[in-house]
């Protein structure tokens, strides 16, 4: 299995647009390229998936075991003519003090070459001591090669490119240029998601590009050859599919995007037909037996949200007869009675009778433990501890308002109230966690038995 895995020495480093152009540019040559991408995170495999044309799945330590991530990536990659990894923030960053979770354990894990990003901005000599000590931080991994990023110019390149030559063994795999083609507009949680832009297309060819010319593309596939044999796993991830028996309304659009693709094909494993709908434009539901309201931007499509008021009122009237629906964060937010961001305000659906009001610090950020109440619709009772994250700057105005059960005790995290999350409104669940079907919590299967007890 040839692969690589692109890390950078810290966040900020260009690390994500140098990646999608790697993709987009290998997949250019008529090479099929499977992305992944480590830790809890939407937007990055969003461009990683349309910049390869093959879905990105997630590898992290927080919701999966090591034979899961081996798993997944032997699954996923096996048509692959190379896969490629992309860490989040800096190689040796994680949650753990001793670096088991961290960007480095990935590599290790997977056996997988390293090709390191650095943001040489200010940079020369100093660069040799940089690539010295994250060598000798950790000898259990390869650090195959160096891409210079947002180089000053030719002189500025060849002083760096000496540097490495005289005191390294690491080999320069290519230096980029600062231009204004590798430049992609951010939001409060990152890049804006591919799903929201309308020339991404556009912007993924005009980075490829810049990667083509400044990238040496033969030499990153001959060290992606080079990587060890990868591991074997104890863990199988199930690919045999039940008779679809069941259609699930699923929002997908600019406004809605959030979906992990193993959760996506949980679904199909279960039998379940999913139907998307566009909460921008439709204005009726599909027939379906239930609804799954997935994470995003609503605040940024809430005067479009609002106008389309005949889908609103579906929405509403279907969780009000009791059609089973779930919702996560931006899901929550638009089953709420109203948005306000910004000065302005938005009616929603109002199946959750409070109102939404974004803020400009974060209201939940970062890994959370969920502990299930005897209130879950959908409970399993293997599930001791649920490990899920959340990302979200937006809070209810007033939880008193909410007066409602919820699914979940918050071990770590904030949730809804700082101390629970998984609101329950007739057979509605909606919570500000984004769950994640891995073994330890098979959320997908829960559900859609849910589905089967309670459908019309």
């Amino acid at each position: 299995m040839q692969r690589i895995f692109i890390s950078a020495a810290h966040k900020s480093s260009g690390k994500t647009t140098l990646t999608l152009g790697i993709c987009a540019a290998l997949n250019a040559r008529g090479l099929a390229v499977v992305p992944y991408k480590k830790g809890p995170d939407y937007i990055d495999p969003m461009w990683l998936s349309r910049a390869s044309q093959h879905d990105c799945h997630n590898l992290d330590f927080q919701t999966m075991s090591n034979d899961e991530i081996l798993a997944t990536v032997s699954l996923y990659s096996k048509n692959a003519d190379i896969s490629v990894i992309e860490g989040n923030k800096g190689l040796f960053d994680g949650v753990a003090l001793d670096g088991s979770n961290s960007n480095a354990a990935v590599a290790e894990l997977t056996k997988s070459p390293i090709v390191l990003v650095i943001d040489t901005q200010g940079m020369t000599r100093g660069i040799a001591p940089l690539l010295l000590g994250y060598q000798a931080f950790n000898t259990n991994i390869h650090i195959a090669g160096v891409i210079l990023n947002k180089v000053g110019g030719p002189r500025h390149e060849k002083k760096l490119r000496d540097v490495i030559a005289q005191y390294t063994n690491i080999t320069v795999v290519g230096a980029v240029p600062r231009v204004k083609e590798l430049n992609i507009t951010e939001r409060h949680l990152g890049l804006i998601p591919s799903n929201e832009a309308t020339d991404t297309n556009d912007v993924i060819n005009k980075i490829a590009a810049v990667i083509e010319k400044h990238v040496d593309l033969d030499l990153l596939i001959k060290i992606s050859a080079n990587a060890e044999a990868f591991p074997s796993s104890n863990y199988t991830i199930t690919e045999e599919k039940k008779p679809i028996n069941l259609k699930v309304g699923i929002a997908r659009d600019a406004a809605f995007g959030f979906y992990y693709p193993g959760d996506l094909n949980a679904f199909k494993t279960e039998g379940v037909e999913l139907v998307e709908f566009d909460t921008l434009n439709d204005s009726t539901l599909p027939d379906v037996d239930a609804l799954f309201i997935g994470g995003g931007f609503p605040e940024s499509w809430m005067q479009e949200l609002e106008a389309n008021h005949s889908l609103r009122h579906e929405i509403k009237a279907a969780i009000e007869s009791g059609m089973p629906a779930y919702a996560e964060c931006g899901g929550l937010m638009y089953l709420s009675r109203s948005i306000r961001w910004q000065g302005k305000e938005a009616q929603m659906v109002g199946a959750i009778n409070a109102d939404i009001e974004m803020n400009e610090r974060p209201q939940g950020r970062g890994y959370v433990s969920l502990q299930q109440t005897q209130n879950a619709l959908w409970p399993m009772r293997s599930a001791k501890n649920i490990y899920a994250h959340e990302f979200h700057y937006s809070a209810f105005k007033d939880v008193s308002e909410l007066n409602s059960n919820y699914a979940y005790d918050i071990k770590r995290g904030h949730g809804i109230t700082g101390k629970h999350d998984g609101l329950i409104y007739k057979n509605l669940l909606a919570n500000y966690a984004h769950l994640r079907d891995t073994s330890q919590y098979h959320w997908v299967a829960a559900f859609v038995e849910f589905i089967r007890q309670h459908k019309f």
